[in-house]
């Protein structure tokens, strides 16, 4: 009985992805290049890019750091799991010659079983990851939210616009840089550890 070749590809996915925000938006709205579109400021039209604000402030960095340091405890947690079930693996496949039929289905199916145990657990600690991902930029968000409300008004703001979907103009109403430091004023770190999955019932709406 031929079996795949384990891999740590579900684990190593665990450790990229993660930052709270893609890598691109710290180096969003760099300097101008020649050519670009400009104009006049257009009153009442303010712009804020959330990405940014996540990459930028002190509490998103502090999350996306503590992000990290889950996925790595879960890709270590992984990667020793793995370690004797590959040295099985290659021990059945260098005797295999020297079993009857009946041992090495037996065998192989026992390995073929773990493996697949194995690939669950490694699904999970991604959704897990994700989940808490989640769950943290939506507390930032929320804590966020009164310093936009606040810094709209200060601008005197009759439309916000995502930063990060306009392809050009004029950037004087931009918000994003007042909004991280007034996020900064009120929020520096944050506290949490890997979020559980939740319950069958609940992740199917609770039908009964």
């Amino acid at each position: 009985m031929n079996l795949p070749r384990l891999t740590l590809a579900a684990a190593l996915a665990l450790a990229t992805g993660l930052s709270v925000v893609p890598a691109q938006s710290a180096h969003a709205q760099s300097a101008p290049a020649a050519g670009e579109l400009g104009g006049s400021p257009v009153a009442g039209v303010c712009m804020l890019s959330r990405e940014a604000v996540f990459a930028q402030s002190k509490v998103g960095k502090a999350a996306s750091e503590r992000l990290g340091q889950l996925a790595e405890q879960a890709r270590n947690t992984l990667s020793n799991q793995r370690k004797p079930l590959d040295t099985d693996i290659q021990s059945f496949q260098q005797k295999a010659s020297t079993l009857t039929e009946d041992q090495r289905k037996q065998q192989g199916a026992a390995l073929q079983q773990r493996m697949q145990t194995f690939q669950s657990q490694a699904s999970e600690q991604n959704e897990r990851i994700q989940l808490t991902r989640a769950k943290v930029m939506q507390r930032i968000g929320q804590e966020a939210q009164p310093v936009v409300a606040a810094s709209y008004t200060k601008h005197r703001c009759g439309l916000l616009l995502n930063r990060d979907a306009v392809l050009g103009g004029n950037t004087t109403n931009d918000l994003t840089s007042d909004v991280v430091q007034g996020l900064d004023a009120k929020l520096t770190t944050i506290s949490f550890n890997l979020e559980p999955l939740p319950a069958q019932g609940a992740s199917n709406g609770g039908a009964k």
